[in-house]
Formats: C-alpha cells, structure tokens, sequence
C-alpha cells in the first residue's frame, strides 16, 4: 500500500481519515501545524508520525510531502467567520497553492483535498435554482472562504493539466462525529435553523471512506464530489422540508423520505461512495 501525507493531521476530521488510512494497510505521515506532546502521543498511538509543517511556506510544503506517494490534504482554515476575510481567503490560497505545487515538485501519484459544499452556493440566503443540489450548482461561493475552496479548485484544474496528477476535489458536507449527533434534535423544531445547507451533514468517518476511495479510483483531471450523508438532519421528509422553507425550488426527482437535497450520485458513479453512518443509528427520531 502506498505511504499517504495527511495534512490537518490533528483536526476532528484529519483524525478520522489517519486512523481509516492506517486500519486499511496505508503508512500515513501526519501532517499538522499544531503539533504539541498531546498532539504526538495520540498519533504514535495510532502509528502516525506527527510533523509539524507550516504549509503556507512552501519549502516547508515541499519537505513534508517529500517522502509520500500521495497526499490528503484537509489543513485548512475550516469556516467561514474564525477569521478576519481577507485572512482567511490568504491562508487557505497559501496552503493549498503550496500543496498542490508540492505535490507537482515531488512527483506525487495523486492529490485527495477538501473542497467544500459552500463552493455551491452556501449559505443558500438565496435559495438554490433546483434540488437536490449536485456539482453542476457551481462555482457560486458567497464567502470568502468558499472562494478559498473555488478557486482552489481552478488552481488544481491546471496543475493537473500541468503534471498529469488526478487532483480530486471532495467538497465536504457539514462534518460531525457521534458527539455532535447529541445538537441535532435542537435542529428539529425549526426548519429554517439548518436550511443554510439544505439540511445537509456528513459523518467523519464516511469522508474517511471518500477520502481512502478517492486515493484508489480510476480518475484523471481534477474532477469534484460532493460528500454528504445519504439523509438529511432533519426529522421530517426531505420533499415537505423543501417546500415549506424554498417553496419555489424545483424538485427535480422523486426523492426518498429522508433522502439528501446535496446530491451524492456522482461520488457513488464515479468513487463507489456509500454512506456508511447516519445520526438516526445514534438517535432516536422524536420530535
């Protein structure tokens, strides 16, 4: 199996996705701006060594994918609002430009990196021109944030045209793991409280699972998957949610009862993605 650099090692998602990659035979180089004795520890525990990289210097950048096959990048700032714009839209462009270059420099087999549902119009104060949602509803970032993420996206478009290197985008849902599950019924009383994403979430480990398909699939260029658990947060059926808080959005299918409006079809066609994890295996659905 190949040897994998993780970048955003330590974060609530970059734990999931080394601990999948290492139970699933890959050697992970973990990969992190915060590495501290905490940090070291639980990683060596797992069997990861933990580099500390600053990767919006892009020596840096270049020395810690130097020693890889290939590269899940997920070191990000992760949402729109922790910073000041201008910051956030900087940092993002700097770690990701350097990364991908990186990659480039060291003649990497393939780029894996987190992309984000926001590139798609998010937070839909305007409502969305049709759902389910799927990759055609692109690029409309309302964030600078999400313009990180877009032009990013275009970024890896000619570095792969460039280096012939697949630069596979997954442009991640709402990520919670089971702690997070415990918020989800104080969504249920209010359909507008979660309509920001079309009530739209992802577990970790099933990015996990996007993240170790997307590394093996048979793709070229620089395609883009959305990654979104197969149902909603919600309690009630996706279609009634829909018209009642965008009641003037096309259903373009039939739809299951508590199905997904953030379409997963290309990620299943293309990468074999399946959710394996929804908060109702948790919860109980009670009003």
């Amino acid at each position: 199996m190949s040897t994998v650099a993780v970048t955003g090692a330590s974060g609530k998602t970059g734990q999931v996705v080394v601990a999948d990659l290492l139970a699933h035979g890959h050697d992970v180089v973990a990969v992190d701006i915060v590495a501290g004795p905490a940090d070291r520890e639980r990683m060596a525990v797992i069997g990861a060594p933990l580099l500390c990289a600053d990767l919006t210097d892009y020596g840096q950048a270049v020395d810690a994918l130097r020693e890889v096959d290939t590269v899940v990048h997920l070191a990000n700032i992760p949402a729109p609002g922790l910073f000041p714009a201008a910051h956030t839209l900087n940092t993002n462009l700097a770690m990701n430009n350097n990364v991908f270059l990186a990659a480039a420099h060291n003649k990497l087999t393939r780029v894996v990196w987190a992309s984000s549902e926001t590139t798609l119009g998010l937070p839909f104060d305007t409502p969305p021109r049709y759902a389910p949602v799927d990759e055609e509803h692109y690029p409309f970032p309302t964030s600078t944030y999400a313009l990180s993420k877009t032009a990013s996206e275009t970024t890896a478009g000619h570095i792969a045209a460039w280096s012939g290197i697949p630069f596979v985008a997954l442009r991640l849902s709402n990520v919670h793991t089971e702690r997070d599950y415990q918020l989800i019924p104080g969504y249920w009383s209010d359909a507008h409280s979660r309509k920001w994403n079309l009530w739209g979430y992802v577990d970790a480990r099933d990015v996990a699972l996007a993240c170790r398909l997307a590394l093996a699939a048979p793709l070229s260029g620089s395609p883009a998957f959305v990654i979104a658990a197969a149902d909603t947060i919600m309690n009630r059926p996706s279609a009634e949610l829909l018209a009642e808080v965008f009641p003037g959005v096309e259903l373009t299918r039939e739809l299951g009862t508590y199905e997904t409006l953030l379409s997963i079809d290309r990620a299943r066609d293309a990468l074999g993605y399946a959710p394996e994890h929804s908060w109702r295996d948790v919860l109980h659905e009670e009003a």
